[in-house]
């Protein structure tokens, strides 16, 4: 799937992506300040989250109420490998069959499971988003 999009369209574009992945694990792909997070707020918003999200860079995890579920939110940035992510029980949030979304995966690629939403996310101009969804 491939999606072109303006920032005024992201609240679309998240109930695209909801009404067309198949799982609960959403990777997600892309620069620094292309729009990941905002992205993901619009998701939380769209899934019926109360909370307004916000980028989990410090914290690592955010954990986001939904209409009928959880969501985990990680911002993998600044930890260094796979070893710090098994000390704060990747694997338990990996497995908890609630929505898993990650920015900045690439620390832990090797221990994901095929159950998984690759969304690449790139800058084509200002305000213009293209995003590539891969299963």
């Amino acid at each position: 799937m491939e999606i072109v999009y303006n920032l005024a369209q992201i609240e679309e574009v998240a109930q695209q992506l909801i009404k067309n992945l198949k799982t609960k694990t959403w990777l997600f792909y892309g620069g620094m300040g292309v729009g990941k997070t905002t992205l993901i707020k619009a998701i939380v918003k769209e899934l019926g989250g109360q909370d307004k999200g916000s980028s989990p860079t410090f914290s690592i995890v955010n954990e986001y109420e939904l209409k009928n579920d959880k969501m985990y939110h990680f911002d993998l940035y600044r930890i260094k490998n796979l070893e710090e992510a098994y000390n704060f029980g990747i694997e338990d949030y990996l497995d908890s069959k609630h929505y898993v979304f990650i920015e900045w995966p690439e620390q832990i690629e090797s221990i994901l499971t095929d159950a998984i939403d690759k969304i690449n996310i790139t800058a084509i101009a200002q305000e213009q988003r293209k995003i590539v969804v891969k299963e």
